[in-house]
């Protein structure tokens, strides 16, 4: 006989099991929800009109989730810019601005995917862009193999962890946080990661030279302005655009799906600009375009939004207009953003079953008390919030083995984030105390790109890498790096204000408090008598 206090224990074991078998994670999470829910029926836990919860809330809660929106946008801009050129002029001159110093090429792949990271949002490609450019440079100059497996990898999983990254995102929406707040809160820890990442690069130099060998002098061919304008010009247009998604999404300018939706606008405006085929006149109104750009910013700053300010910026999107006609004309641009759209009908597409499956499994793990159950698991572990924060952590770093971070998102966070605001509040706060807590799982997930088995970051170098590099040597050159992701995910445990940092900070006052003193008008009497007859 089955009790309900022994129905969510099973459903977990049930969902594990189901998942080793290598099922789709959409449609097992739907299938063993579902199943649970008719044995709940059987037993009596809940009747089948429970079960209308869920095309309520897929109707309700998923499908028309606005914040969702901006998981395409972001899609489609990641996937335009790692296809259109930029990271290779970038790579080249940062490796050859850092060249002359030991790990030099490490440093400029470190940065490129750092900046990289902060306008695409996505992995896959920008690991297998990275490692296509850079392997053979770093093979010919005598790198060792496993620091050159380890740092592509570890640089493209930074993405993971930088805004935009659509893992905040979804960490947002099922924390139900804003954006905003998850990318403020993720800055600090980005930019530790990379600090991170150049000191084991810098100590590698210091201890053991030969790893990280600089650049001959012969094979440097720009140096002066000419290197760093060619630096400038690929770190500039990547800055504006960061400033176009973030920025105006920070400065409450903008929501998540409009400044997604300018970022996809500006990705294809990049893309253009950086393709040989760009015309001379679509160059000039480029220029045109940033100049009124600039008058309208100025005039709307220090004046007044007239006249002025609408033909300003009715001239810049007459110029992004005609280069994005532009990048129509150009067949290898146009084959570029049809790859883009089909890349984001796949991602958005996996991303709402996986949601849709999640809803099927967590309405009847709440029904059967499955919420009851963790809560109880989870207060009464040894060490209390430290406690609790140490086994959460080592519990997704284990599912990273073998769960994508959407479904680690979809599937285990609904169920522990009530939990993890009531633990954590008093640490924090409770305005903070989610976002920092989902900006620790997101440090973590990262991971489930590098580890052994089955990081997916180890598989797309194993398909660009040449013959000569061991699968060996990708495997044993990701482990320290997954070492330095795990000592940030200790940093953001011990130092809240990595975090918290850029934060509002909350309220001290308490409205229970606050007294309002009316000063008292002096009115004349009033006078009762009779009011005068008029003939």
């Amino acid at each position: 006989m089955i009790t309900l206090e022994t129905m969510p224990p099973l459903m977990f074991s049930g969902l594990v099991l189901a998942m080793l078998i290598g099922f789709p994670v959409a449609f097992t999470l739907a299938a063993v929800g579902l199943s649970f829910g008719f044995l709940a029926i059987y037993q009596g836990f809940f009747d089948l009109n429970f079960l209308q919860a869920i095309p309520g809330r897929i109707f309700g809660s998923v499908l028309s989730n606005d914040l969702l929106l901006a998981i395409p946008f972001f899609t489609f801009m990641g996937a335009i810019l790692e296809r259109c050129g930029l990271a290779e002029d970038m790579l080249d001159s940062m490796g050859q601005l850092f060249g002359p110093i030991r790990g030099g090429l490490g440093y400029s792949v470190i940065i490129v995917g750092f900046i990289l990271g902060a306008i695409t949002g996505t992995v896959a490609a920008q690991v297998i862009a990275m490692a296509l450019i850079s392997m053979p440079v770093m093979i010919r100059y005598g790198y060792n193999m496993r620091y050159i497996t380890g740092v592509l990898a570890a640089s493209g999983t930074i993405t993971q962890l930088v805004p935009p990254s659509l893992v905040l995102i979804v960490l947002a929406d099922q924390l139900g946080k804003s954006v905003g707040d998850m990318y403020l809160g993720a800055w600090g820890p980005s930019i530790f990661q990379i600090a991170l990442f150049a000191g084991y690069t810098f100590l590698l130099g210091l201890f053991k030279p030969d790893h990280v060998p600089p650049v001959p002098k012969q094979a440097r061919t720009l140096t002066g302005w000419p290197l760093w304008r060619k630096c400038l010009l690929g770190i500039i247009p990547s800055a504006v655009l960061i400033f176009v998604v973030l920025g105006t999404m920070m400065l409450g300018l903008a929501t998540p799906t409009e400044a997604g939706a300018m970022g996809a606008v500006g990705a294809i405006v990049l893309a253009a600009i950086h393709n040989k085929d760009f015309s001379t006149n679509g160059r000039r109104l480029l220029i045109v375009g940033v100049i009124a750009c600039g008058i309208g910013t100025m005039v709307g700053i220090f004046l007044s939004e007239g006249l002025v300010f609408k033909l300003a910026f009715a001239v810049t999107y007459f110029a992004v207009v005609w280069i994005c006609l532009e990048a129509v004309r150009i067949p290898e641009l146009r084959g570029l953003i049809r790859q883009g759209y089909e890349t984001t009908m796949r991602i958005t597409t996996m991303v709402v079953f996986i949601l849709i499956g999640s809803t099927c499994f967590s309405v009847v793990f709440l029904g059967v008390s499955g919420g009851v159950w963790l809560e109880h698991l989870l207060t009464s572990l040894p060490g209390g919030v430290w406690g609790f924060l140490i086994f959460i952590n080592l519990f997704i770093f284990f599912l990273a083995f073998f769960l994508d971070f959407f479904e680690i998102a979809f599937i285990i966070l609904p169920m522990i984030a009530p939990i993890a605001q009531k633990i954590l509040a008093p640490v924090v706060g409770a305005d903070a105390a989610l976002i920092w807590f989902g900006v620790m799982l997101c440090v973590n997930m990262q991971t489930s790109f590098m580890h052994p088995p089955f990081g997916f970051a180890l598989f797309y170098l194993r398909g660009v890498a040449p013959k000569e590099v061991k699968s060996s040597d990708i495997y044993w050159g990701a482990l320290p790096w997954v070492g330095l992701q795990a000592i940030m995910v200790v940093l953001v445990i011990a130092f809240p204000i990595t975090v918290t940092a850029l934060l509002d900070k909350p309220s001290t006052v308490d409205p229970s408090k606050i007294q309002i003193d009316i000063p008292q008008v002096e009115l004349p009497p009033l006078d009762f008598s009779e009011p005068p007859k008029f003939k």
